[in-house]
């Protein structure tokens, strides 16, 4: 044998089958570990205790602890707040209101103290509370909807104005001029005013028709189930919404005014006094201002509105606003559209103040402990 192929022969035992054993080594060592482990598992396995059965289970969500989580938002503490204050406002304000729409709707005397007498002689002391049990009623979700409205619609107008503003405004350009589309123009206050106003009324209008005709016309409607099962058969479901048309019309802009005149007059007191918000005193007088103020400028409206709503009980409705309107100045002149002003300056004011007041109140006892403020 030659030299070469002895070298071949040793490199072939040497190379070939040293580099095989060394791969099937480090291959079959981990192999054989895995089977150690294998065996020492299925050992333990057998000396432990069988298995427990398979058993399905079913979790109940926990409601309690979900109602907990809603009822500490910001936005059920602020309803919660507008029905409490709304509700305690009518209690004290009630004779007031059954004056107002005495005099409004032009039944009995012409001045408060005359409706004031007539009022006791005809139906006792409880008579100023005549349909006070709907009218509380009513006013419960009435302001509860019309301020959670209001503040969530203000923060949402707010929000939205300040991403606009933040980004690059649209611009239109008509010729040489240049249009801006900036929001900055549009209060939020405004808006939100408007918005409260509108969706209270529409949620809450039947209600306004119940208390209306129970106060107006007792001997025809002597209680709730009386009024509201002849205005169902009279009506159906559209007769608890008769003269929604200038109840909105008459809402808008009170709504719209009251709210941007108190935010207005208390931004304004506040920076004149250096300090950041208002002291319960001072929430009243501001309130009652900014509802005189509302009420002032839409007082004509107001008349006009219950008259459309009252005046198909003596069967010579208007067919609309407009002619309502007419109507009240050819019989009355202008004077006759600020007729009862007296006596709805003398419920409304005080029924703005004391309502801001109370929600202010609530609003502090519901929200300030939970760092929502």
């Amino acid at each position: 044998m030659s030299p070469e192929t002895r070298s071949q022969k040793k490199k072939y035992r040497g190379g070939v089958f040293g580099d095989v054993y060394t791969h099937m080594t480090m291959v079959v060592l981990p192999k054989e570990l895995d089977l150690e482990k294998m065996e020492a598992i299925s050992h333990s396995a057998s000396s432990s205790k069988p298995a427990p059965p398979f058993q399905l289970k079913f979790q109940v969500p926990d409601i309690g602890l979900a109602l907990k989580g809603f009822l500490r938002t910001r936005e059920v503490g602020e309803f919660l707040s507008g029905a409490l204050a709304g509700a305690m406002t009518k209690v004290v304000l009630a004779p007031l209101e059954t004056i107002r729409t005495r005099m409004v709707v032009g039944v009995g005397s012409k001045n408060i103290s005359g409706s004031f007498l007539e009022i006791i002689e005809q139906q006792g002391w409880q008579g100023l509370w005549a349909g006070n049990a709907i009218n509380t009623i009513r006013i419960i979700p009435t302001q509860a909807i019309e301020l959670a409205t209001y503040e969530c619609v203000k923060r949402a107008m707010t929000s939205a104005q300040e991403k606009w503003n933040q980004a690059d405004c649209p611009k239109v350009q008509i010729g040489p001029i240049h249009f801006n589309m900036s929001l900055s123009w549009i209060s939020p206050v405004a808006v939100a005013g408007a918005a409260a106003g509108v969706i209270s009324t529409l949620a809450c209008h039947p209600l306004e028709v119940l208390k209306d005709r129970l106060t107006v016309s007792p001997d025809i409607y002597p209680s709730l189930n009386v009024a509201i099962s002849q205005i169902y058969n009279s009506g159906g479901i559209g007769g608890f919404y008769a003269g929604i048309s200038p109840t909105l019309i008459g809402m808008l802009p009170y709504s719209t005014c009251y709210y941007f005149m108190y935010e207005t007059m208390k931004t304004s007191y506040c920076h004149s006094k250096s300090k950041k918000s208002l002291n319960r005193p001072e929430m009243l007088i501001i309130g009652a201002l900014a509802g005189f103020t509302a009420s002032t400028i839409s007082f004509p409206l107001e008349v006009a509105r219950k008259r459309l709503m009252v005046g198909a009980l003596q069967g010579k409705c208007p067919p609309h606003m407009a002619a309502a309107l007419s109507e009240i100045i050819q019989e009355r002149g202008l004077r006759g559209l600020y007729r009862g002003w007296g006596a709805s300056c003398l419920k409304v004011v005080p029924s703005s103040g004391i309502t801001r007041m109370f929600y202010e109140a609530f609003k502090d006892i519901l929200l300030m402990e939970k760092h929502l403020l």
